[in-house]
């Protein structure tokens, strides 16, 4: 089915989440005017709609394809992405000098979701372009900022991460791939990446790969990497692209869903002629990629809102079109469309408030996001708590979401030909890459509540209780995160990660019912938008919030029920 940007929601979100009017009154975001970002707004919405949108069947089903000349696109999708990049569409955020548009980051957040909606697979190639910009910006030599970014930002080019090999996933300190130094200052570098989203295909015209390898007698472990930048096609220092690197794709896996992003096995070095340049100091790996995986972070919890948007759409549009029984109760005996039944109402308006909730926590961290670039050091803290919040709540609502879109479909959510089935696979790769939602609960509990002894989150709590004190249930939940957040930041190691899921959860729910309560206050009048949106507003408060607050006694129950078995008796 068709689908329709929520412009009218993501503008409502800048202006009162992210706060998109003090952005634009710093200087930096002098040209973020009201104009200037419906402009925008209405643009990328136009754009999804109409070229990205209609290839998310053909990309689902037909996909990206590995042959002899390489990784192909499905069709339509090259000329789709050379529109893209004549639109401008990944210039939103960049800074000036290197192509970009200097707009604000929350406001790229918007652009980037408008794509995704419209096909997720599709997004995902710009979206880790971004990627590598932050980290050539924040790590390259002055030489590399002038070769790669405005190619990267124009997308001429696309970027990757190659961070993964098939010992070390989650443990990337055991990565093995090598970078041997030569007499011209750069490296060769040898060895293999797996899970590589967009490592090869057809849209652009070089690829540019940012690898963690090692370099001769590193330490072991994390401390011993360092990053590279390897393209595809070796680049004169006048930008001009010569012969191919000795970079490949070995095999596309096949996956259970984002069909039409080649996730690729590549390989380094086959002929021992891979050529990579040093990005940042040698040992500098670790913190390099943060800057890479931060950015990924926060991009990947708005895909959960892309596809939990899609699929809230689709589910709707079926529920008001399939007649189904009389209404229960109803003096009629008619059959009625089963948006009509209350249970089908629950559904959909639970849909609708997931959505809408995550949507906020991301569109918050965004302006926190713009703020810390200014040099504001308290949104730079609120970033940083608020990165595992996003990304593993946002990617949960995209599962939980998607599944009940297959629900509200009854059997014909199972058949593919619905589409229902195909937006729950999309979504549920996202609660796993990027670092799964389990090592960003870990991070949450571990560097970002010890790290500043809790202020963070105290501030955090504080301005939700300043703000949202009228909301009793809202409260409750504050007053427990703040109980189970002493608890965990002082307590044992293994009580502290065995609770931490629970207590991620019920921090990003309260902080999320902060921002839906302010929007419940905030809008105006009462036409479509405004009811749907208090009423999505209530039930968030009234069923989701008192939900998390019951995940209190999970989050404080300790390790020692997890341990009552060998892990003999668990495998039995």
């Amino acid at each position: 089915m068709p689908f329709t940007v929520p412009v009218a929601e993501q503008r409502f979100l800048l202006t009162h989440v992210a706060g998109l009017p003090e952005l634009a009154a710093m200087p930096a975001f002098a040209d973020a005017t009201p104009d200037m970002v419906d402009a925008v707004l209405e643009g990328a919405a136009d754009f999804a709609e109409g070229v990205f949108a209609p290839l998310n069947r053909i990309g689902d089903t037909v996909g990206a394809r590995r042959t002899d000349a390489g990784v192909v696109m499905p069709a339509g999708y090259a000329d789709a992405y050379r529109d893209y990049v004549a639109g401008g569409w990944g210039t939103i955020d960049a800074a000036p000098e290197t192509g970009g548009q200097g707009l604000p980051f929350a406001v790229a957040t918007a652009v980037l979701e408008s794509l995704g909606t419209a096909n997720l697979s599709f997004a995902l190639c710009p979206t880790l372009t971004v990627g590598a910009i932050e980290a050539i910006s924040a790590h390259g030599s002055a030489e590399q900022q002038a070769l790669y970014l405005p190619k990267l930002v124009s997308g001429a080019w696309t970027g990757t991460m190659n961070l993964t090999e098939p010992q070390a996933g989650s443990d990337v300190g055991a990565l093995r791939t090598t970078a041997t130094p030569q007499p011209d200052g750069t490296y060769r570098i040898k060895g293999t990446k797996i899970y590589i989203s967009f490592g090869e295909h057809d849209l652009s015209e070089n690829i540019v790969h940012l690898v963690l390898a090692r370099t001769p007698d590193a330490p072991a472990g994390t401390r011993g990497i360092s990053l590279f930048v390897v393209p595809r096609f070796r680049v004169g220092a006048d930008g001009t692209i010569g012969a191919a690197n000795d970079v490949r794709c070995v095999s596309i896996e096949h996956k259970m869903g984002l069909h039409a992003s080649p996730t690729c096995v590549m390989s380094f070095g086959d002929r021992d002629d891979c050529i990579g340049e040093l990005v940042g100091p040698e040992h500098g790996g670790m913190r390099a990629m943060f800057t890479m995986m931060n950015n990924a972070r926060l991009n990947v919890g708005l895909q959960g809102v892309e596809i939990a948007e899609r699929a809230t759409q689709a589910a709707v549009d079926y529920a008001t079109g399939r007649v189904q029984s009389a209404r229960a109760g109803a003096a009629s005996r008619e059959s009625v469309a089963i948006i009509e039944h209350p249970d089908v109402r629950r559904m959909l308006l639970r849909m609708k408030a997931l959505t809408m909730a995550a949507r906020a926590l991301c569109y918050h961290a965004a302006g926190q996001v713009d703020r810390a670039h200014a040099g504001d050091a308290a949104a730079r803290v609120r970033v940083d708590l608020m990165t595992p919040l996003v990304k593993a709540y946002g990617t949960d609502i995209g599962v939980e979401v998607t599944s009940i879109g297959i629900q509200v479909h009854g059997g014909m959510g199972y058949i593919e030909e619905t589409g229902a089935a195909q937006h729950y696979r999309d979504a549920r790769i996202a609660p796993i890459y990027e670092g799964t939602n389990g090592i960003q609960a870990a991070d949450l509990v571990g560097r970002k509540l010890t790290g500043d002894g809790g202020a963070g989150l105290a501030a955090l709590l504080a301005e939700i209780r300043a703000e949202a004190a009228d909301e009793a249930g809202l409260m409750a939940l504050v007053d427990a995160v703040a109980r189970v957040g002493e608890a965990l930041r002082t307590g044992d190691g293994d009580d502290r990660l065995a609770g931490s899921y629970p207590f991620l959860t019920m921090t990003a729910v309260a902080t999320a019912g902060w921002l839906m309560a302010r929007q419940a206050r905030l809008v105006e009048g009462d036409d479509a938008f405004a009811q749907m949106k208090r009423a999505a507003v209530r039930f968030y408060l009234d069923r989701v919030v008192p939900e998390a607050a019951g995940l209190e006694a999970g989050a404080s129950a300790g390790a020692a029920g997890l341990y009552m078995v060998g892990a003999d008796v668990l495998a039995a």
